[in-house]
């Protein structure tokens, strides 16, 4: 789920930002690495970044010819998130559809569990669906479901991960158990 990793990366610091006195160009290369980082959102490898923990090495500048911006090489530490088949999580229920609802946790917006993988619940139709069970127990927006991770998807355009999880699952609001699943 979270990595910690060391990351090599290049900085790019204009002309205008460059002075004499080293903090400020210190300063300049954390901010540009924390906005470059920020937009960079997630690779296939390592998974979604969330945050640099520790600046570990600026090295040399190299003044661009054209710009005169100048290039530092850094290497950083950093915590990412990242699911892996068979990993146990938690999610929250985002989005109700007939087929099934759609899941957050943490970066990851598109968890999708199909009904298919809830044969105990039916879909009640309304301005609120829910799945619920003969137990009453429902699967509504904002329940928090426990699932298996059992396959995911790198979507290369979206720099983002898609998720399918089991049907096996616990919903916070009441120990709910699907035939199969997880118990708590």
């Amino acid at each position: 789920m979270f990595l910690k990793v060391q990351l090599p990366w290049n900085v790019i610091i204009p002309a205008e930002n460059l002075d004499a006195k080293g903090l400020m160009l210190q300063r300049s290369i954390v901010v540009r690495l924390l906005e470059d980082f920020a937009s960079k959102k997630a690779t296939k490898d390592l998974g979604y970044y969330l945050a640099v923990t520790t600046l570990e090495n600026i090295g040399e500048g190299k003044v661009r010819q054209h710009t005169g911006d100048v290039l530092f090489p850094v290497v950083f530490s950093g915590i990412t998130f990242k699911i892996f088949r068979g990993e146990i999580l938690e999610g929250v229920v985002h989005k109700v559809l007939k087929h099934g609802v759609f899941m957050r946790c943490g970066p990851i917006e598109h968890i999708y569990l199909s009904y298919m993988k809830m044969p105990d619940y039916r879909y009640v139709p309304g301005e609120n669906p829910v799945f619920l069970n003969d137990k009453m127990s429902k699967i509504e927006k904002d329940a928090v479901v426990r699932f298996i991770v059992i396959g995911t998807k790198w979507l290369e355009a979206e720099r983002e991960f898609q998720a399918l999880p089991t049907g096996s699952m616990i919903v916070s609001f009441g120990a709910i158990d699907i035939p199969g699943g997880l118990s708590s």
